[in-house]
């Protein structure tokens, strides 16, 4: 199987089951490992930065993607970052089944992106099903929040900080909690 194969296949939901399927996926996670090794370990200037998040997500990264390592993925080639976006320090993307930042996203430390669930069943739970994630453009993710696959939120969104994203975020709105829940909309 090939990376656009993979990519391609992710879309479709289905299970990550096959054999094929996870001997990719473990030579994506160990090229991801080695590469954010690097990054990780030292410092490195901004260009040097985005040099290296070139590399794992397989494009050249725009210029105003500012990121402040340690930066984490188990997989890396499938995460698209638009303009003006901004990572902070220790953020985790699970992104086997994408995940895409917006022009001008900010993202708060630690946040984790998961685009990987479980078989709910006992006899399914080894599988895993991946979904997108979509951030629209001039969303602030606050410190610790989590969001899960087959999340979109829409622009100029607010999640609060330690929120737990497991649905759908509207356009020019707040929301906070585990689970995350509506706080109220923002006023443009």
């Amino acid at each position: 199987m090939t990376l656009a194969d993979f990519i391609e296949y992710v879309k479709t939901g289905q299970a990550l089951s096959s054999d094929e399927i996870h001997v990719l996926m473990n030579e994506m996670s160990n090229e991801a490992r080695r590469i954010t090794f690097k990054l990780n370990s030292e410092y490195h200037t901004p260009d040097e930065v985005r040099k290296f998040l070139s590399e794992i997500m397989g494009y050249t990264v725009p210029e105003t993607l500012r990121v402040f390592p340690p930066f984490y993925t188990d997989f890396g080639k499938n995460i698209h970052v638009g303009e003006n976006v901004f990572i902070n320090a220790c953020c985790h993307f699970q992104d086997h089944g994408g995940v895409t930042l917006g022009d001008g996203c900010q993202i708060g430390h630690n946040v984790v992106f998961a685009t990987l669930n479980h078989g709910q069943k006992p006899e399914d739970r080894a599988n895993t099903y991946p979904a997108p994630i979509v951030i629209g453009k001039n969303v602030w993710i606050g410190s610790n929040a989590t969001i899960l696959a087959g999340v979109t939120i829409g622009d100029n969104a607010i999640v609060a900080a330690g929120a737990v994203v497991t649905k759908d975020v509207k356009a020019n709105t707040i929301v906070g909690g585990v689970p995350a829940k509506y706080i109220k909309d923002i006023q443009l």
